[in-house]
């Protein structure tokens, strides 16, 4: 039995968990800070209506050993990733609610512990995503490799009518969604011209401009998506279900499709290009700039163009594991068409590497810990005085 997503794991006295030495369930209780094991039993499932351990906002799943919100999961990550140290101004004495969680840091991290938050589960999912990539690495390696006896030619791999119409589909829609960006192009705060750093009035110009920029960057993907066949036949929850998740990942990968290496920027809108250094000056942390601009660089790497990128997004939005998804077969099944093209559009484009389409699906898997720490940086952008349309707001959860 493979283990499920450490951030997925329960916690609690009578919870099980998943014992990585022994590779089976565990129910675990705590006796002076150690855990215990118990006897096996199988993986709590989720009803819909539970409540964070942490801040009492609805939870999404078990994160970390822990029942608790994509809020709390992500501050805890960023937390441990980066060794945080807080301070509270209460002497460690606030009651965390969803009010409180972003008032007090120090007591939202000891509220994460106390509940059953564990450091080393933070470790343990990125180990587990790199001996997953280096394992289908090692397996496609090995099946293309094993060649006993001379074999004929192989036949050349072709798309089939209706995946060519599909990819033509898709490439149109994008240049279509990007297009109208484009004519809105005037509507956007200028940059300021001021370098000021100190200037309150010219913080707020920078702030507002890369805010109008993402506005516009989500509504291209939202119109993208409507667009996308069958994304119209899911109930408006799963819609808004698969949007919420899949956004910030789309953002960055829109985001990596316009880097230039050659002057290390990022360009918007065909002549808004920015650097790392006007990022931080729109109020956004190196921390979190620098793994954008690695991700930027290594997808550049890749060379992907147009189809590859935009058969990518539609595999990325069809994603059935996100939360709160309804009908997982659905969404599955209006997903497969895209990864069957991308494999066969990926055979024709580069026949002599193997890897390619492995590694492109890995890039997403990638995406989802990216976003999940880059998430809180994006939707500070969201709270501009702007408004927004009803499905952004919905997608956005403004009412947090």
């Amino acid at each position: 039995m493979s283990p499920p997503p450490l951030f997925l794991q329960p916690q609690g006295p009578g919870f099980p968990n998943f014992n990585l030495k022994r590779g089976i369930w565990t129910t675990e209780q705590q006796s002076n800070g150690q855990p215990v094991k118990r006897k096996k039993g199988p993986a709590p499932k989720m009803l819909g209506n539970e409540v964070c351990s942490v801040c009492g906002d609805k939870a999404s799943g078990f994160h970390y050993n822990v029942l608790s919100c994509e809020g709390c999961k992500g501050f805890f990550r960023r937390s441990v990733i980066k060794s945080a140290q807080y301070s509270c101004k209460n002497n460690g004495r606030c009651e965390m609610d969803m009010y409180m969680r972003r008032k007090c840091q120090q007591c939202r991290l000891r509220k994460c512990r106390e509940a059953g938050m564990l450091e080393q589960c933070v470790l343990s999912e990125e180990q587990i995503r790199l001996k997953k990539l280096k394992k289908q690495q090692e397996e496609e390696t090995a099946r293309t490799s094993t060649v006993v006896t001379p074999t004929p030619p192989q036949e050349v791999a072709m798309l089939d009518p209706q995946q060519q119409e599909m990819i033509e589909k898709l490439v149109a829609m994008q240049k279509q969604c990007n297009k109208r960006s484009f004519l809105d192009r005037p509507k956007v705060t200028p940059w300021p011209q001021s370098q000021d750093l100190q200037n309150r009035e010219v913080r707020q110009q920078r702030f507002a401009h890369f805010t109008e920029l993402a506005i516009m960057s989500v509504q291209e993907i939202v119109d993208f998506a409507k667009q996308l066949p069958g994304f119209l036949e899911l109930t408006r929850e799963d819609q808004i279900a698969l949007l919420k998740t899949s956004t910030i990942e789309i953002m960055l990968l829109e985001t990596s499709r316009r880097y230039n290496p050659a002057i290390e920027s990022i360009t918007f809108l065909k002549d808004f290009s920015y650097n790392k250094d006007d990022f931080a000056k729109a109020g956004l942390q190196f921390e979190f700039i620098n793994p954008i601009f690695e991700f930027s660089k290594g997808m550049n790497d890749l060379h992907l163009d147009e189809a590859e990128y935009a058969l990518l997004i539609a595999i990325n939005i069809f994603s059935a594991d996100r939360p709160n998804v309804q009908d997982h077969d659905l969404v599955e099944r209006l997903q497969q068409p895209y990864v069957d093209a991308l494999r066969s559009y990926i055979m024709i484009k580069r026949p002599n590497d193997h890897l390619m389409f492995p590694r492109m699906l890995m890039k997403l898997v990638s995406l989802r810990t990216l976003s999940s720490v880059h998430s809180e940086q994006v939707f500070a952008l969201r709270l501009q005085d702007k408004k927004l349309p009803p499905l952004l707001s919905e997608i956005w959860d403004v009412n947090e």
